[in-house]
């Protein structure tokens, strides 16, 4: 397995797609990757010499803001928009969706599990 930026990629896997398991590189960033060094995007990871891993490793350092520089950098805005008492750090703070999502249904990802609250009784259970 190579080691790209601190990060154990997939051997077995054609290039781009070993770049894409490193957080803030996609497909498309992969790719770009490639062509810019010249490297055939098609080539298993283990395939690739020491000189073509040490060229990925600088380019990767040099131009792109990966792994744990980008996990800060996203923490530290989010921060950020807390501090400055944002709608959106507000939003971030209460744990509800960011991006102007309906909360009625369809926010369990952000909301959590449902808490069931006692409703009302119902005009039915009131006759009796």
């Amino acid at each position: 397995m190579p080691r790209l930026q601190g990060v154990d990629v997939p051997s077995d896997r054609p290039t781009y797609i070993s770049l894409t398991y490193l957080y803030g590189i996609g497909r498309a960033t992969a790719i770009n990757i490639c062509f810019q060094l010249g490297i055939n995007p098609q080539t298993k990871a283990r395939e690739l010499s020491d000189d073509e891993l040490a060229r990925l490793n600088n380019i990767l350092d040099k131009e792109y803001t990966i792994e744990g520089q980008l996990r800060r950098r996203v923490q530290q805005d989010i921060a950020r928009l807390r501090d400055i008492h944002s709608y959106r750090g507000l939003r971030h703070r209460r744990g509800l969706p960011v991006r102007g999502q309906r909360t009625r249904t369809n926010a369990r990802t952000r909301k959590g599990v449902k808490k069931t609250v006692a409703g009302k009784k119902g005009v039915k259970d009131m006759r009796h």
